[in-house]
């Protein structure tokens, strides 16, 4: 009896597991992606047993490559209980055009152009480049296969080469100015370890020089400096995001660092032995055409009394309205919050407004992490944006921000740019 009672349990496990068995997959709406890219992708497998919670981890892994603006799925039972799965994209266009521009009280002006296939092969590889002018020009080539090799694994490689005025800011507040020339080559590794967790790692070979320009410079630093350097890269993210168009929700949790492996020149002015900086992002949808969105970034730099500090205070990077590149720091603590509301949408095209609030903290060079608390080196900035965004094109998003000092100093300024600011 008891043998009876488990081939009967046997037969039916067998049977039942037939009955939930996925025979076929289709995907439709993709004109550009390949199909055959999308199924590697996708966690359900034809021959493999049906799970509803894999089929939506499937949509929203579609949702978050480039070439997708939004997936959806429908399941339907075949002859023999068998089931069909059809997939629904809707295709963004992906070569995309890129624009940042910003002014300051002083009217000085920087910008960035660029254009990129995110798209590449129709497998969203990245291919593209950047041309900018900030006093001098600069550019740059990337190629990025995140899923070249197998699902989880793939490479990239990218060249820049960086020429900008850079200014250093010293004890006694006077401004120094610096031509800094950076000729680098990267290699990168891929991993996604799972739905969540992406890793990254490579090696950067890198060139440095400095050349001054002008202002009040203390005899103990040179005219010019250079340091090569060779550097371990690398990045991990926490990715728990789904996207719906323009609207954004979740959370997500982005570590860098560049470890310096080894270093000829100026390395008492110039090297850093240790970079790092996560970003951790929270987004929340409220109401219909709500999102509330807000960044906290954490950077540390190996602290050293070198001007030369890595992390500066900038209107593209972390605070809008104060300037292109007013102050730097090797540690440093920013947040950034702002409320973006849909005021008028209608096919392809939404406009969304926003109001934010952005305020940020520096370690002095050789400083102490009291400097983050004390206050001398904070800024804090509100202002209002607006956004014109294209549905149906990756990163489509042309922002205006107007951002004024909350502060002691009376700074406000103008940001341009393409794609959200975080």
């Amino acid at each position: 009896m008891k043998k009876l009672l488990i081939i009967s349990i046997l037969i039916f496990t067998g049977v039942y597991s037939q009955a939930q068995t996925v025979t076929t997959i289709e995907i439709e709406g993709n004109k550009r992606t390949r199909t055959r890219f999308l199924k590697r992708l996708a966690f359900v497998k034809e021959g493999s047993v049906l799970d509803t919670v894999r089929v939506a981890s499937d949509e929203r892994r579609f949702r978050l490559l480039p070439s997708v603006a939004s997936a959806s799925s429908k399941i339907e039972e075949l002859a023999d209980g068998n089931y069909k799965i059809t997939y629904t994209v809707v295709e963004n266009f992906a070569i995309i055009p890129g624009l940042n521009v910003s002014q300051d009280v002083n009217d000085d002006l920087a910008y960035r152009v660029s254009l990129f296939d995110f798209n590449l092969f129709g497998q969203n590889q990245i291919l593209g480049g950047f041309y900018s002018r900030n006093v001098f020009d600069s550019y740059g080539f990337f190629w990025e296969a995140p899923n070249l090799i197998t699902r989880k694994w793939g490479i990239g490689v990218n060249y820049q080469n960086n020429v900008l005025q850079e200014p250093i800011f010293l004890d006694d507040e006077s401004d120094v100015n610096y031509k800094f020339d950076s000729q680098a080559f990267e290699f990168r590794v891929f991993y996604e370890h799972n739905f969540n967790n992406r890793f990254e790692l490579g090696l950067n070979i890198a060139k440095e020089d400095y050349d001054f320009l002008n202002g009040e410079r203390p005899s103990d630093i040179p005219e010019e400096l250079s340091l090569n350097r060779l550097s371990i890269v690398g990045e991990y993210e926490y990715n728990n995001i789904t996207n719906e168009f323009q609207y954004v929700e979740g959370f997500r949790s982005i570590f860098t660092f560049n470890v310096t492996a080894s270093a000829d020149g100026d390395t008492d002015f110039l090297k850093n032995s240790f970079v790092g900086r996560n970003d951790f992002e929270y987004f929340k949808r409220i109401g219909e055409g709500g999102n509330w969105a807000n960044r906290l970034r954490l950077g540390y730099a190996t602290n050293t009394s070198s001007p030369f500090a890595p992390f500066a205070l900038d209107n593209q990077l972390n605070i809008r309205g104060v300037g292109n590149v007013v102050d730097r720091g090797t540690a440093s603590v920013v947040l950034n919050t702002e409320y973006r509301q849909t005021l008028y949408e209608k096919g392809w095209f939404a406009l969304q407004g926003n109001a934010f609030i952005d305020a940020g903290t520096w370690q002095d060079p050789g400083g102490e992490f009291s400097d983050l608390i004390e206050g001398t080196n904070a800024s804090l900035f509100s202002g209002l944006g607006l956004r014109f965004i294209h549905k149906r094109i990756f990163n489509a998003v042309f922002r205006i921000d107007y951002g004024f000092s909350l502060g002691k100093k009376a700074d406000s300024g103008i940001v341009f740019g393409i794609g959200q600011y975080f």
